[in-house]
């Protein structure tokens, strides 16, 4: 049984994803957050296919004790970079119905910082 703020949460990414539209030359970068993890990935929507995909529990990622915000920041770099290497230089941000701010922002940051641009 879903409670308010996931429905008003599912309701924000509907209409989120009514205007966000990923091809394969502008790929959309997806990002959902649990609790403790965070994870992001690069979708192109033409045909419907994950191009690159990234979290904090991908193996090798590290085990050091940093924040969960850290964590994002480096998610974001590390997607940032791989998306580069694949030659891909500029994305849509699909927030996923979550607010611009926090872990879902530095994400953002990190890929930005990596050399992406949206």
């Amino acid at each position: 049984m879903a409670t308010d703020k996931v429905l008003s949460r599912l309701k924000i990414k509907k209409r989120v994803r009514a205007k966000v539209f990923g091809s394969a030359e502008k790929p959309r970068l997806s990002v959902f957050r649990s609790n403790n993890d965070i994870y992001a990935q690069l979708i192109d929507d033409t045909t419907g296919r994950t191009l690159l995909s990234f979290s904090s529990r991908t193996k090798g990622f590290g085990t050091e004790k940093v924040t969960k915000s850290e964590k994002s920041f480096l998610v974001g770099q590390k997607v940032g970079e791989a998306a580069i290497a694949n030659g891909i230089k500029t994305v849509v941000f699909d927030r996923n119905g979550y607010l611009y701010h926090g872990r879902v922002k530095k994400v953002a940051d990190g890929a930005r910082e990596a050399g992406l641009i949206f």
